[in-house]
């Protein structure tokens, strides 16, 4: 007899088959007599592609944990430009002229910031006032945006981010519940049929011994 098909077709959000819980094993197999290896094998075949999912998810759930908080910051930093430049970014030491902030047009003085170069590297830069900054965007690509597109951009990134984030969390927990049923359900078919050949070899025994006695 055919072995089942171990995948349901019911399926989370994001695609991945659910694994049937095998509550009666003779039942699922399909009599006292089915065969179990092409089941057993089919379950670990299974187990490895659950596995596999598990281990590219968790890759990809990493990935976006260290990605976020980049995200977050140069969002910040460019809201901060934004800020200082719309005159809201005033400093405390600005407050020590209240002349200088009634001037009209009088353009604010550069931003001196330090930039990283490495991991432990960094360099000191003044920042001139201007409505454009430049932005990664990977692969070793770089655009320049204008202030308000550099925002509407980052802030875009930063909730899909959070959403891939969320729906990866989401798809391991669900990967490893349906691991662990299938582990089970591995388990409960390969005892069955430990469980099945014993009492073959004893019902194979007891017939011998009543020949015997005959």
């Amino acid at each position: 007899m055919a072995s089942k098909a171990v995948f349901s077709t019911e399926k989370n959000p994001r695609g991945i088959p659910k694994a049937p819980f095998v509550a009666n094993v003779e039942e699922y197999l399909g009599g006292p007599d089915a065969e179990v290896e092409g089941t057993l094998k089919n379950f670990q075949d299974a187990l490895a592609k659950y596995r596999y999912m598990d281990s590219n998810l968790t890759q990809r759930r990493q990935s976006l944990e260290e990605k976020i908080p980049d995200i977050k910051k140069t969002l910040d930093m460019v809201e901060y430009l934004q800020e200082r430049r719309e005159g809201k970014g005033k400093t405390s030491d600005d407050d020590d002229d209240d002349l200088d902030d009634l001037e009209e047009d009088s353009p604010p003085k550069p931003l001196k910031t330090t930039f990283e170069l490495n991991d432990t590297l960094y360099a000191e830069a003044e920042l001139e006032d201007t409505d454009t900054v430049y932005l990664w965007l990977g692969a070793n690509v770089m655009l320049s945006y204008k202030l308000d597109a550099a925002i509407a951009l980052l802030k875009s990134k930063l909730e899909v981010a959070r959403t891939n984030l969320g729906n990866t969390v989401e798809d391991l927990e669900f990967l490893r519940e349906q691991l662990t049923i299938m582990e089970v359900n591995t388990a409960r078919v390969y005892n069955w049929d430990v469980k099945r050949r014993r009492e073959r070899r004893e019902k194979d025994e007891v017939l011998k011994a009543a020949k015997a006695q005959d």
